[in-house]
This record gives structure tokens, C-alpha cells and sequence, in this order.
């Protein structure tokens, strides 16, 4: 049977949250914001290792004690510039362990309220799928296109339209494969999608939010604290 690895680029700077810290370490419930997010994975039992993504150059990393994430978490500082050039980095990591056929979940270091319902449905769906897929939600808003002034220039259809979360899980001979291909893309289903695949959307939930403004951090410890 196929085996579970996860994935968490964790490079980033979290320029637009404005922080003096990287996001994924601003205090979330007492903890850094990316230990909830490795949590919920680590407690996966489908889910063998996972490898978080460091900058090379890291200082937080170490200012924490992550040894209650148990014997499944596992470091390498071998971040990139870009998201998929860190994934590529990481698959790097994980290709003396996992097999081509093996599933390769990337989840964002600053989505910390996934919940092990979210990846029972995600292995479900994707079993014997192909290609693989992504959890992601319909979109429910109206949505606005904007010109050059931030005024209205259109209303675009939103029937067929879902916003795309993460874990995105693809096998792992085939993502390796769909971002050597340097195509620039703004997650895994987009490398894949550019190899001529469609990815699977798989039903997620609107709770498992990515932490990008000040408000969601706040919304996270709501949601957070409301399972507890």
C-alpha cells in the first residue's frame, strides 16, 4: 500500500502580515502559530513522516521546544526564494525514503486548524485517484475585479469557482516530475496542471484558513479554542 509523507515549506518571511517575526512563529494559544499546524499532521496515523522546510538561515526555529511533536517531525534547512523551489527542495529530502507511488501531502506552514476529519476525506477521495487533488471550498462571495483606480471593472461568474486550500496531495514521482518543469505557479496543483493533469477538488472547510492578515490569527484562536 502506498505511504503518507507530509510536506510544510515553512521559508517564508510573512512579508504581508507585517510582523517582526515570521509569521509561522507569532504566538498562537501560547504556541507558535506552525507548531498547531504540525500538530494536526504529526497526530495523522496515515501520515509516516513529515518535514518541515527551513531557511537556511533560520533563527527562530531553534528558540522552541517542538519535542512534544514526537519522533514523526523531521527539519532541513534547504528553503528556497519561492514556495515550489522550497517543495522541490524538501521532495529532495524525501526521495531516500519515499517511493514514486508514495503520497506527498504540502500543507501551508500558516494554516494551523486542519483537522483529522479534513484528512480522512482527503486520503478517501484521493485512494485510487490518478492524479491526486487538493482540499479546497466553493466560492461563496461575489467576486470583484478591480482596475488600476481599486475601482469595480467587473463582476466575475463565480459558478465553478472554489478557493484552493491545502494539503494538496499528489504521488510523489509525479510532483517531483510537475515542478522540475520550473513553470512559476502559486502551489502543487498548479505544477500539476501545467503537466496537462486536473487535479481533484476535494470538499474542505472553511475553519482551515491560512493566517495572512492580523484579523485571521485572531480567527484561528477562535476556532482553535472552540474544538477544545
Amino acid at each position: 500500500m502506498p505511504r503518507h509523507f507530509a510536506i510544510v515549506p515553512a521559508a517564508g518571511s510573512g512579508s504581508r502580515f507585517g510582523a517582526e517575526k515570521p509569521k509561522q512563529y507569532l504566538d498562537l494559544l501560547g504556541r507558535p502559530l506552525i507548531f498547531h499546524t504540525l500538530a494536526a499532521l504529526v497526530a495523522c496515523p496515515d501520515i509516516e513522516r513529515v518535514w518541515v522546510v527551513l531557511a537556511p538561515d533560520d533563527p527562530w526555529w531553534h528558540r522552541y521546544d517542538w519535542s512534544e511533536l514526537g519522533a514523526k517531525l523531521e527539519t532541513v534547512a534547504c528553503g528556497g526564494t519561492t514556495r515550489a523551489e522550497s517543495v522541490g527542495n524538501g521532495l529532495g529530502a524525501a526521495v531516500m525514503v519515499a517511493a514514486d507511488d508514495d503520497w506527498i501531502l504540502v500543507h501551508d506552514a500558516a494554516r494551523p486548524c486542519l483537522d483529522q476529519a479534513m484528512l480522512t476525506r482527503l486520503f478517501a477521495e484521493l485512494a485510487d485517484d490518478p492524479v491526486g487533488g487538493i482540499l479546497a471550498v466553493p466560492v461563496a462571495d461575489t467576486v470583484k475585479r478591480a482596475d488600476a483606480a481599486q475601482r469595480v471593472a467587473a463582476t466575475e461568474p463565480r459558478d465553478g469557482l472554489w478557493q484552493a486550500q491545502t494539503p494538496q496531495m499528489f504521488r510523489h514521482g509525479l510532483l517531483r516530475a510537475a515542478l522540475a518543469n520550473g513553470c512559476a505557479v502559486t502551489d502543487e496543483a498548479g505544477a500539476v496542471e501545467a503537466m496537462g493533469l486536473a487535479p481533484k477538488l476535494v470538499r474542505g472547510d472553511a475553519t482551515n484558513l491560512k493566517v495572512t492578515w492580523p484579523a485571521d490569527l485572531a480567527l484561528a484562536a477562535m476556532i482553535l479554542r472552540a474544538r477544545k
